[in-house]
């Protein structure tokens, strides 16, 4: 039986809990959060799970694995401090919110021989994962370039701005679709409710082959979006995460081209053909996720989004902050091991 405990009770964390509650070989022993409210709302949902004000509680419990579903900027100082105690660790997206601070968690991981695993949750996202395989499989050819959108009326964060907040989901998509080398990044961003703190943020990366991706993200918007469209040579697709049922769409379309022509119109043709909708597998990405963690603990295997994982994240995340305080300015992507 593996004793979990889970830090953080305000959006992910009681999501955590519940998903963990209902896996085999798991007992979830403590909750951690600060805030008296929500210890109170963690009593009256888990009146069997021991609460804790501090970290040393939980430590003092034994317990063997721990979920860190805390604000972004706390990650860093939590984790450390329970890859030191020798704890297995899955914390929330970001790994951290610099390169030197992943890197550092990484190599206390793998000094210490413990676990620690990023929550990139759409790369544990049964629709994505199946989307992952067409892509990759070549259904739609040589990639040509890509963009995601993740907008939404909320949730306003306090003390992070909608890069760190929400576009590590889609940086990490973007990697977890591609194996292109990113190589540099512009990006702009706008502050409105707070400032220094952009609450909408437009940046496009550059791979190595000339692929081209774009990332849109804001919290101040009146649709609530969560999509990725890909365009290849072949073919087109779009996975739409707010689809209830029809999330991929494989859409015949393109421009075919010939060498030999004798006007521009006969060079160029549009190719309009079928919208193929395949199936999806169901299951929960939150439980996948919680799954593989548990997975990796019990059997001492490497996870799937593991420290590198992070900080290949984490350096394109710390590249469209640069260039968002350069006004736009064309930034490197540092390569790590």
């Amino acid at each position: 039986m593996i004793r979990v405990g889970v830090i953080g009770f305000g959006y992910w964390g009681p999501n955590f809990v519940r998903v963990l509650r209902g896996l085999p070989d798991c007992e979830v022993i403590g909750i951690v959060d600060a805030r008296a409210e929500a210890l109170q709302a963690a009593g009256s949902m888990y009146p069997g799970i021991d609460l804790f004000r501090g970290l040393d509680g939980l430590l003092d419990a034994g317990v063997d694995a721990v979920v860190v579903a805390t604000p972004a900027s706390t990650h860093f100082e939590i984790a450390g401090r329970l890859l030191d105690a020798g704890i297995d660790v899955l914390v929330e997206k970001p790994l951290a919110l610099s390169v030197e601070d992943g890197i550092a968690l990484a190599e206390k991981a793998e000094a210490k021989r413990r676990v620690l695993m990023v929550g990139h949750l759409l790369e544990y996202h049964p629709g994505l994962m199946r989307f992952r395989e067409m892509v990759r499989g070549g259904e739609l050819g040589d990639l040509y370039y890509l963009y995601t959108t993740r907008v939404n009326l909320g949730k306003v964060r306090a003390a992070e701005s909608a890069l760190w907040d929400l576009a590590p989901h889609d940086v990490s998509t973007i990697r977890f679709l591609t194996d292109a080398v990113p190589l540099h990044v512009s990006a702009q961003g706008g502050s409105y409710l707070r400032p220094g703190l952009p609450d909408v943020v437009f940046a496009t990366i550059t791979f190595e082959g000339g692929v081209v991706a774009n990332v849109h993200v804001s919290w101040l918007d009146p649709h609530k979006v969560r999509r990725v469209t890909l365009v290849g040579n072949r073919r087109m697709a779009v996975f739409d995460d707010m689809e209830p049922v029809e999330k991929i769409r494989i859409i015949d379309k393109g421009i075919d081209t010939t060498e030999h022509y004798e006007s521009f119109q006969d060079a160029i043709a549009e190719r309009i053909g079928d919208i193929r909708i395949p199936p999806v597998p169901i299951g929960e990405p939150l439980k996948v996720e919680a799954q593989h963690f548990l997975e990796c603990v019990r059997d001492r295997t490497k996870p799937r989004t593991d420290a590198q994982n992070g900080i290949r994240v984490l350096s394109v995340l710390e590249a469209m902050d640069a260039s968002m305080r350069s006004r736009g300015a064309t930034v490197g992507i540092r390569a790590h091991p």
